[in-house]
């Protein structure tokens, strides 16, 4: 949760620095994280259905999925930051699997199960983004509960912006 204002002024000119000078085509890297995600679902499938049939081609099948996925990746994620990668790879695959199960949920008619993976899946992908545009200093964070309000706001009904709420902002699969 972004607690200051200050905070979050330096990481939105951050980010609209990164989209005035072309780094970032947003939604290319959004279609590309959702690619991404589910290259790692077809990385398990292949998996177990090898195991599953003894047949080792689809070993072979899991190698080269995961050969793209690691290709792909690399234009999402940068491999020199401690552990990002993997911290992200495995954002990306929560975020899925999270989806999948509200999904299965939604079918059997458990519509409040769903909706709460499906708000825990998009909370997971909004800290994918958060670790992506480097919003979050990782050294030294602290859980701060929701409900506790910033002690410096200057409008105290307001709560501070969560991270799916600057995602919400930054983020518009649709504007193309």
């Amino acid at each position: 949760m972004i607690t200051n204002e200050e905070q979050f002024k330096k990481i939105t000119e951050k980010i609209e620095a990164l989209k005035k000078a072309n780094k970032f085509d947003l939604s290319l890297d959004e279609d590309l994280s959702l690619a991404v995600m589910n290259l790692i679902s077809l990385e398990e499938h292949f998996f177990f259905t090898a195991e599953k049939t003894g047949k080792l081609g689809y070993l072979a099948l899991l190698k080269e999925t995961r050969e793209i996925r690691k290709e792909l990746m690399a234009r999402l994620v940068d491999k020199n930051e401690g552990e990002t990668w993997c911290i992200s790879k495995h954002l990306l695959a929560a975020t899925m699997r999270l989806i999948e199960v509200g999904t299965k949920l939604q079918t059997d008619n458990k519509e409040e199960e769903a909706k709460k993976m499906f708000a825990s899946a998009y909370r997971v992908y909004a800290l994918f983004w958060a670790v992506r545009f480097k919003v979050i200093d990782l050294a030294g964070v602290k859980k701060i509960p929701e409900t506790i309000i910033n002690k410096d706001d200057k409008n105290p009904q307001e709560k501070p912006w969560t991270f799916e709420e600057i995602i919400n902002k930054l983020v518009d699969c649709c504007d193309e």
